[in-house]
């Protein structure tokens, strides 16, 4: 059991390093010495300048940090809960709440990634761009956080 817990413990943080790093890393789209994230549009000119500039202007782009932002919030406090109810959960309970917030950060992720693949024709995109690693990162975590969603409902307390 306590191999179990650990691996459970193991899965989640994973899903958190994920989202953190998808989050936070300007990889969303990248090509021509442009790179563009949740939060800035970046670029190198022709004298090698590093130059950037904000990317909070388009509404959907807006919707895309709140989700994934939410997808972070919903994980940490899963774990949060995770902990709670392995000292406070009577035997044989389940951890419901624990997976249901899994599940909500795993769903957030994902509309956060939909949102991105549907909208980013509207932004900077030409056939010298390709979506970056951190883009990438997002649509991992989000089946790993709906797995360990659904582990945690299926997982019951044993002493």
């Amino acid at each position: 059991m306590l191999l179990l817990l650990l691996s459970i413990i193991v899965l989640h943080v994973a899903v958190l390093v994920l989202l953190f790093v998808s989050t936070i890393v300007s990889h969303w789209m990248v090509g021509g010495g442009h790179s563009t994230d949740l939060w800035q549009n970046c670029s190198t000119s022709t004298s090698n300048i590093y130059h950037c500039f904000s990317a909070s202007t388009n509404e959907w782009l807006q919707s895309v940090q709140a989700t994934m932002i939410l997808s972070i919030i919903f994980s940490v406090l899963s774990l949060f809960l995770f902990f709670c109810q392995l000292f406070t959960l009577t035997k044989g309970g389940r951890f419901y709440f624990t997976g249901v917030f899994q599940i909500l950060a795993g769903l957030c992720v994902m509309s956060a990634a939909s949102i991105y693949t549907v909208k980013h024709t509207d932004w900077h995109f030409n056939s010298d761009n390709s979506y970056g690693y951190a883009y990438i990162l997002a649509w991992v975590a989000f089946p790993l956080a709906l797995l360990s969603g659904v582990v945690y409902v299926i997982l019951r307390k044993r002493e």
